[in-house]
């Protein structure tokens, strides 16, 4: 089928004579299409268990990628000027890994968007994808439909791996928000892409719009074997939550979800999973770690969902193969498509796109775990994942990405980032300032429902009496209302992404000097991870819930 699709468009491109149309557009689609229709799943390195990245094809993926982009971007043939690098020295890994690196603040801002897609066209791509920034100018992230295909891949591997789809009709809704933003119209173009490779899926795309995922749902799901949920983990909590209380038979629809955007406990997905009436936590809901800049870069796996599970439970083994006790997302990636490398304990990636970015500082906090070490640690600590799964689908060797958040300059609540100065606009208003410093601790806190909520204590300026025990209810609400207006009004993703009874922050008051929050004689830090006690200790501080 697709042999002849490829030489139909090749002669259609040829009796094309319209001026200014890509004449080899339509060919190198149709080859790109060609190929991952009929590439078995689910990776560059191989379909079967014993698949390994082969190093010598990954060395010479990253040295070819930067040799076109060196070649080809004008945007980066300027940057490695001014970095003095000359493009014909790198030949191998070793020189790869000392190429400079690439950031938003000296490489996007710094360059035109025309200038660094391939030969300086923005045209050459068929989409673009806005993401909000810090100081609310948005980013734009062009792409073309082949930039995809890598991103269909990964989900092929949830879908084929986790949910079955091969053989099992599936609906897909994209609960994720329908827009320029980047997560739902990219991922509904990902499960049609499977479903032109073969699969039974078929999508239906109702956004975030929660009246309209349950007006709809529940009348087309009768005709599949299930129903898969795609969307922000707080937000697919709150959609089964409601459907549960007006009597949605979620367990009737076999319901499996696909998740992004934040960082969520197992705890949080057995709870999820009991209320969906899901009955198997590794197989059926699966992560993806993604972002506007490079699109889909891993998923989770049966694997990774086992071994994660495990180190939930074991506090050392997941310090040694972390670093640290807290539990990230854990991920598995395909090194021939997206390219991880570690700096100072964040993340480097290297992929292609309408924006090719070779070495890119994305600054989420996390590592690198290569397969057979993270299947030998689990081992030393007792733990044998590959006999957990038991000879299940899920078992790739590739390596593992593990990722505890976004940059520590925002938090993420519902799949938004939010930024310290959307905060401080919020506190600068005429009604808040006079009574405040300006200093604030930003955070994500979660209840024993597991509901999340943005939370944002707020130090009072010297002098201004300190809150009660009920605190301060109504400067609370000034502030939190100020807050919740200048988010809004600068940050899209959050007026978009998190529903309206929501958005409106829990604020806490605190004297100036508070030890917890604002000690004095240390740097000041603006968001704060999350701990072991701190939703305990915000809630007993009088902070005003969100209403």
């Amino acid at each position: 089928m697709w042999q002849c699709f490829g030489i139909a468009c090749v002669a259609w491109s040829d009796s094309c004579q319209h001026e200014g149309m890509d004449q080899s557009r339509p060919a190198r689609v149709a080859a790109s299409l060609a190929e991952f229709c009929s590439r078995p799943p689910l990776t560059a390195a191989g379909p079967g268990p014993a698949a390994e990245p082969d190093p010598a094809a990954e060395q010479q993926w990253l040295v070819d990628l930067f040799h076109q982009v060196a070649t080809s971007v004008p945007a980066y043939q300027h940057f490695l000027r001014q970095h003095e690098v000359k493009a014909a020295d790198v030949r191998t890994l070793a020189d790869f890994r000392r190429l400079p690196l690439v950031s938003k603040e000296n490489y996007h801002t710094r360059y035109p968007l025309s200038q660094r897609c391939r030969d300086g066209e923005l045209a050459s791509c068929d989409m673009i994808a806005v993401s909000s920034g810090s100081t609310g100018h948005p980013t734009y992230w062009p792409r073309f439909v082949t930039d995809e295909l890598a991103a269909a891949a990964r989900f092929e591997q949830i879908f084929h791996d986790s949910f079955e789809a091969d053989a099992k009709p599936t609906l897909a809704v994209v609960c994720f928000p329908l827009g320029t933003w980047v997560g739902g119209l990219y991922t509904a173009s990902c499960c049609r892409h499977l479903a032109i490779k073969g699969y039974q899926v078929t999508v239906v795309a109702p956004g975030n719009d929660k009246e309209e995922i349950l007006r709809v749902v529940p009348d087309l799901a009768a005709d599949f074997a299930q129903t898969v949920l795609l969307g922000y983990p707080p937000f697919l909590k709150d959609l089964v939550d409601t459907g549960i209380a007006r009597g949605v038979p979620w367990a009737s629809m076999n319901i499996r979800l696909v998740l992004a955007g934040e960082v969520f406990s197992e705890d949080w997905r057995d709870l999820i999973g009991t209320r969906a009436g899901m009955r198997r936590p590794t197989h059926d809901s699966a992560a993806l770690y993604g972002t506007a800049d490079g699109g889909v870069l891993g998923n989770e796996t049966p694997l990774s969902i086992t071994i994660r599970r495990f180190l939930a439970g074991s506090p050392g083994a997941a310090q040694a193969m972390f670093g640290q006790s807290r539990l990230p997302t854990l991920v598995q990636y395909d090194p021939r498509s997206r390219f991880f490398e570690e700096h100072d304990g964040t993340l480097l990636f290297t992929a292609d796109s309408g924006v090719p970015l070779i070495r890119y500082h994305i600054a989420d906090e996390g590592g690198i775990v290569p397969y057979e070490q993270a299947i030998e640690l689990c081992r030393q600590h007792g733990f044998d994942p590959l006999d957990a799964l038991g000879g299940a689908r899920g078992v790739r060797e590739l390596p593992f990405v593990y990722v505890f958040g976004r940059s520590h300059l925002a938090v993420s609540f519902y799949g938004a980032n939010v930024y310290p100065e959307n905060i401080a606009a919020g506190l600068e208003q005429p009604q808040v300032s006079a009574w405040v410093t300006g200093k604030f601790v930003l955070e994500v806190v979660e209840d024993a429902d597991r509901n999340r909520r943005l939370a944002v204590a707020v130090e009072l300026a010297p002098g201004e009496p300190a809150p009660g025990e009920q605190g301060d209810p109504e400067r609370q609400r000034t502030a939190a209302q100020s807050i919740r207006t200048q988010l809004r009004r600068r940050n899209s993703e959050f007026a978009h992404y998190v529903p309206e009874e929501c958005q409106e922050p829990q604020v806490t008051l605190l004297p100036a000097g508070d030890p917890d929050y604002f000690p004095r004689g240390v740097k000041h830090r603006y968001t704060r991870k999350p701990a072991p006690g701190a939703n305990d200790t915000i809630e007993k501080r009088g902070g005003l819930r969100s209403r």
